[in-house]
């Protein structure tokens, strides 16, 4: 006579609820380090836009309506120097920033970056239409068919100016007041008034002139 075979007992709700917690675990074990490298990179994300916060210009900064403790903090960022409070306040300010909605944040940033990019084209665009004309006396009759109401006595006089100025190898002084005129022309011509003024031509960069 074959031995009886007992049939196999039910799990009860507690068995149940049991097996579902380890489940769980085993889940959370196999995550967990995806989780801490994603804690980590989020953690440098937020340490790096506070960061690049602190690079902003003050008007700027006060343009992104941010709490007065992360404002505070990000202005704190360039009174620190020691190596080891820079990173302590850099860790600081991460938490801060994790307590925002950076979208927005980020957003701004993207609009301001683009407008910088195409500002910097558009004024090194004036340095070279400046040195061709300098090089090149003609090149003027090219822009006044672009900018017909230009004065063109006044260029023509800014360029013999620099032309001297460079064969005598003095400061450009006359080469500064024609980027300067080349840019009040062409922002008056687009109706653009909003246009950085804070560029430096690449001949102000030199220091001894």
């Amino acid at each position: 006579m074959k031995p009886q075979i007992s049939a196999k007992p039910k799990k009860t709700a507690k068995d149940r609820e049991l097996d579902n917690e380890f489940n769980k675990q085993v889940e959370s074990d196999v995550d967990e380090p995806i989780s801490k490298t994603k804690l980590k990179a989020e953690a440098d994300a937020q340490q790096a836009l506070g960061v690049r916060l602190s690079e902003l210009p003050k008007d700027k900064l006060l343009k992104l309506d941010l709490p007065d403790a992360v404002t505070t903090a990000v202005l704190d960022t360039k009174k620190i120097t020691a190596n080891g409070a820079i990173r302590r306040h850099r860790q600081y300010l991460g938490r801060l920033m994790r307590e925002l909605d950076n979208a927005p944040i980020l957003e701004q940033l993207a609009r301001w970056d683009g407008k910088h990019t195409a500002e910097n084209a558009y004024f090194h665009g004036l340095e070279r239409w400046r040195d061709r004309m300098i090089a090149d006396s003609n090149v003027l009759s090219e822009f006044m068919a672009l900018h017909p109401k230009t004065d063109s006595q006044q260029l023509r006089t800014l360029i013999r100016n620099a032309q001297k100025e460079l064969e005598a190898n003095k400061p450009p002084k006359s080469s500064r007041e024609i980027f300067k005129l080349l840019r009040e022309i062409t922002q008056e011509s687009q109706g653009n008034s909003d246009a950085d003024t804070s560029y430096t031509p690449t001949d102000e960069l030199d220091k001894g002139n």
